[in-house]
């Protein structure tokens, strides 16, 4: 299949695909007749290239330094400030443990059960902060005063 053809069907550019062929194609020394894009081996280079990103994943013995503070009662953020002070080589933020707890591995080993929400599921961006205070019995500048209205006074 040509490529515009599949750039037309997947509503990408055709240089996206061309990208993406020429990053994931396999080639081998011995047997020259395998080379080429297979998509098996574009789904391994893709996990192999994620799985560099993701270090509570290829360092196993700093995921169980970290589950091991949280099972402690410390947040996320206090743990990656102590690796920061204390200069860990390898650090994490709290983002990091944050996106470990809620994707699908820390889903299933149930890694959020020790954040201090034990939350399956991660709140949308609009709902972590809390609500802010709200001024009670406020009134709106059409309802002010008259004296006030003509803004004859300093500060009116």
């Amino acid at each position: 299949m040509p490529v515009s053809e599949i750039a037309d069907r997947l509503a990408r550019d055709p240089s996206t695909i061309y990208r993406d062929i020429k990053r994931n194609r396999y080639t081998d020394e011995e047997l020259p007749e395998l080379n080429g894009y297979h998509a098996l081996v574009a789904r391994d280079k893709y996990e192999e290239r994620r799985a560099v990103h993701r270090k509570m994943i290829v360092h196993p013995e700093l995921k169980e330094a970290i589950e091991d503070r949280l099972k402690a009662g410390w947040s996320p953020e206090q743990i990656a400030g102590r690796m920061r002070l204390e200069r860990h080589p390898i650090r994490v933020s709290h983002e990091t443990i944050y996106r470990f707890a809620y994707s699908k591995d820390g889903r299933e080993e149930q890694f959020y059960r020790h954040l201090p929400e034990h939350r399956r599921r991660r709140r949308s961006r609009g709902h972590r902060r809390h609500n802010r205070t709200h001024i009670f019995d406020a009134q709106s500048l059409s309802h002010r005063p008259e004296h006030v209205a003509d803004r004859s006074e300093f500060g009116h």
